[in-house]
């Protein structure tokens, strides 16, 4: 299974796809420029680790050593010193890509300290910047203004219409090609829409890949718009922003949490939203919720195992029927 995404939304995937695969390669974002990781990457000129961090630390094992080892890669450094704000992954990553002088190789190192069944990949060797076309920072709202970095697209007060990295068409390690051809599964997101699923699908080897393998390929929506990136965005409009910036990206499967398109005019449009990559729509439960029951804005990785779980077997079942 090739999860691919960045931060938060691709820590609930991983979690989720651990309960499904022994073998999941998670392929993760490398324009993060704020905080621990924007410090680092500023000073080695070398990836941001921060979200490959996260992604090691969602894959840790699920007992106590790999809890402990989970919450010691998560640990930030208090005080006011030079190591105030760096997480201790961070700062273990970044030793060992100097000790190891590879990047894949030094993350395979830490996956072997945590027993991780799996591995965790960068989306590209090389540090990527991202650029924005934003709309509402003039006082002309016709006028578009470029605003360049992870954290500034992230945080604009405007209205983002078009995202592409820097350099363009960056290389892909072979190891992320392999991932994805080998994999039975591919999810795309959820996370920062234009931070962290929209660019993988702006590497054309990540796109190759996606329209080579056999695997089936699901794109997992955002629960809610995020203030700054997709303010006001419906679930239709990050499948239309997605589609915008790859008009040939092949998709099996959409899914929508049933509490994010409740009406059945929106389910209507959903599907041909879906329809346009060639995917099926799948309305399910896989927001998480409190003790009290009340929903939160961020992925149950045990909801959104089960529905991935039943997606497949569908598919799997599907393929059987048409071969007879």
């Amino acid at each position: 299974m090739a999860c691919l995404g960045g931060g938060h939304g691709l820590f609930s995937t991983l979690r989720a796809a651990r309960m499904l695969s022994d073998d999941v390669s998670a392929i993760v974002t490398v324009a993060d420029d704020g905080g621990s990781s924007g410090r680092l990457r500023k000073e080695f000129n070398s990836i941001p680790p921060g979200d490959l961090r996260m992604a090691l630390a969602a894959l840790a094992a699920d007992d106590d050593e790999g809890r402990l080892w989970e919450n010691v890669l998560q640990h930030r450094f208090g005080g006011r010193g030079a190591l105030a704000g760096h997480a201790v992954g961070n700062l273990l990553i970044q030793g060992l890509i100097d000790v190891v002088g590879d990047e894949v190789a030094a993350l395979a190192e830490v996956a072997r300290l945590m027993r991780i069944r799996g591995r965790v990949l960068p989306m590209s060797v090389e540090p990527l910047d991202i650029e924005a076309e934003v709309a509402g920072l003039d006082n002309d709202p016709r006028i578009v203004t470029p605003v360049r970095g992870q954290v500034a697209v992230a945080t604009t007060p405007g209205q983002v219409r078009r995202v592409k990295l820097i350099p363009e068409n960056p290389p892909c390690s072979p190891h992320v090609v392999e991932a994805i051809v080998n994999a039975d599964v591919v999810t795309v997101g959820p996370g920062s829409w234009f931070s962290s699923v929209v660019p993988h699908i702006l590497v054309p080897d990540i796109v190759k890949a996606l329209q080579e393998t056999n695997a089936h390929k699901i794109v997992v929506v955002n629960l809610v718009a995020e203030p700054g990136e997709t303010p006001g965005f419906t679930v239709e409009r990050h499948l239309h922003m997605l589609q915008q910036h790859c008009q040939d990206l092949p998709v099996d499967t959409v899914i929508v949490d049933e509490h994010s398109a409740m009406g059945s005019g929106e389910r209507t449009h959903l599907c041909r939203a879906a329809a346009n990559f060639g995917a099926d729509l799948r309305v399910g439960d896989v927001r998480r919720d409190d003790e009290q029951g009340r929903w939160l804005s961020t992925h149950s990785p045990r909801k959104l195992a089960q529905v991935i779980s039943e997606v497949y077997v569908a598919a799997g079942q599907a393929s059987e029927r048409s071969a007879q």
